[in-house]
């Protein structure tokens, strides 16, 4: 059958020091995983969308099947990819992304020789498609038929060619979470282009301000460019303090609180919370309900290790914190 969602972005195989607990090496791990499981919190029919090298360990392909996530759309390139990603979460929240060698002897471990000779991916060019995002081409053609489509952070020629194919398709609800590479100050007319005719654009507030650099400091200013620029909704991640959501049509404005979690490990709860926010609009067209959901699903995922942690909560946890967390929105 085909799948009623489909995510593009990312696998890595992930080595991850959280500031409590055992490390994590060599796990499944990249945005795609973090998303989907941030979906599958509340919805099922999930299609992966991404490119990996032969070494790609398949009994995690097979793991993501058991799940019931649609493998089709991971294109398995005949030749090896380095997709190791290295984080070290600080007792601060502060993350670090290089010199691991450092990290574990500072908590008097050995380095995994998996991890010798590791640097951490350059930026690059953001107009050069990186080896391990997908393709056009590599879209199954039922996936075209997908009802929502949401993208995680790929570079900037991915994000439009993957744009094109969606829409194309008709593709109705189409999401996007835009890569730092690509929220430059200098390359505002081409994030207008992206932007123009997406469902929701969801930026972290970082992103957003590093793209109005030097124009203005008032997040609402920025949300409303951007909504200017023909996405129906702009929705800000802003960690701790919550999320902002401006609907470019009714121009109404939200500020959501973050719900407070037990807090383990950040890694990713943006993506998650993506992943959320596409279930909860797509059952109910409403996109501060979709917002509500995706918060529900980044609070699950920073409270544990790991991709999976979101989907291996306790049932009825998500649907109790979504009630809790829709008495504190606040319309200004």
């Amino acid at each position: 059958m085909e799948p009623t969602f489909v995510i593009a972005g990312h696998l890595h195989r992930d080595y991850l020091l959280p500031p409590l607990g055992r490390p994590l090496m060599d796990v499944p791990g990249g945005n795609l995983l973090y998303a989907a499981a941030g979906l599958g919190v509340w919805e099922s029919g999930v299609g992966l969308l991404t490119r990996v090298g032969e070494d790609y360990p398949h009994d995690w392909l097979r793991s993501f099947e058991k799940r019931g996530w649609d493998t089709r759309g991971i294109h398995i390139l005949a030749e090896a990819l380095d997709l190791r990603y290295f984080q070290a979460t600080l007792e601060n929240q502060t993350v670090q992304h290089s010199n691991p060698v450092a990290h574990f002897a500072r908590l008097g471990l050995p380095c995994p020789k998996s991890l010798l000779g590791y640097q951490p991916p350059a930026d690059g060019d953001p107009k050069t498609p990186h080896p391990a995002a997908p393709r056009p081409n590599d879209i199954p053609p039922d996936y075209l038929y997908a009802r929502a489509v949401h993208l995680c952070p790929l570079d900037y020629l991915t994000v439009t060619r993957l744009i094109s194919a969606f829409r194309q398709a008709s593709v109705s609800t189409l999401t996007l979470d835009p890569s730092a590479a690509i929220m430059k100050s200098t390359d505002l007319e081409e994030v207008h282009i992206l932007v123009q005719g997406l469902t929701a654009f969801l930026p972290s507030e970082e992103e957003l301000r590093t793209l109005f650099w030097g124009r203005t400091d008032d997040l609402w200013q920025m949300v409303e460019a951007l909504g200017g620029f023909g996405c129906e909704f702009i929705v800000v991640k802003r960690g701790a303090h919550g999320q902002m959501l401006y609907d470019s049509v009714s121009k109404k404005r939200w500020e959501i609180p973050a719900y407070p979690a037990r807090l383990a490990d950040v890694t990713r709860a943006g993506d998650s919370f993506c992943g959320g926010f596409l279930a909860g609009y797509q059952k109910t067209y409403d996109p501060l309900r979709g917002v509500l959901y995706g918060s529900v699903s980044a609070s699950l995922t920073i409270e544990g290790r790991g991709a999976f942690h979101a989907l291996e909560t306790l049932p009825g946890l998500a649907q109790a914190r979504l009630d809790f967390l829709a008495g504190s929105v606040r319309q200004i």
